[in-house]
């Protein structure tokens, strides 16, 4: 049950990558082949920028996980710390109000007011299954944002600002654990 919820855990993520893997292949074979064969496919820039747009929205989702998206933190420096995971919370109070109007006004515009006969200009199937993602990713937004400020107040853990982290510092640790 452990290997389930470490997947889902970091669906993100997976998904990022394989998205990226995926997109990135794609466009090598078009390059090869335009090159070498003057000859392109025409579905395959068409899927690659869906999943890019997948990926991107994904990969949001994945920065609010990891407690990486931008914010302005001049002001903390004039705080003490302890106050500083509330405001950041309060703070996060309106982007949850904005995701949740957000994924509402986006499935009622999928289901309710998209063009019933939009469809992918190449690929042909209906232009939901790309705009899909957005009631997806702004929920998993949603989510990993409660779940970061639960880990913050609740658990008491210190997140770990992916920009913040000292490589030299790392490649120290793991040199002295070769040694």
């Amino acid at each position: 049950m452990g290997k389930f919820w470490g997947f889902v855990d970091n669906i993100e993520s997976y998904l990022c990558r394989t998205l990226l893997a995926i997109f990135v292949c794609l466009l090598f074979l078009q390059v090869i082949v335009r090159t070498l064969f003057s000859f392109s496919f025409s579905w395959i820039e068409e899927l690659s920028i869906y999943m890019f747009v997948w990926f991107v929205f994904f990969g949001a989702s994945y920065a609010a996980k990891m407690a990486a998206h931008n914010r302005v933190t001049f002001q903390f420096k004039f705080l003490p710390d302890g106050y500083i995971k509330y405001i950041e919370a309060f703070a996060d109070l309106f982007w949850l109000a904005f995701n949740v109007i957000f994924v509402y006004l986006s499935v009622d515009f999928i289901f309710n007011k998209m063009n019933r006969f939009q469809s992918s200009q190449t690929l042909g199937f209906h232009l939901s299954w790309v705009y899909i993602v957005l009631p997806i990713a702004f929920t998993l937004m949603t989510i990993r944002i409660l779940q970061v400020n639960y880990k913050k107040i609740i658990l008491k853990e210190d997140m770990i600002d992916p920009d913040a982290i000292d490589l030299d510092a790392i490649k120290a640790e793991t040199d002295a654990i070769k040694n």
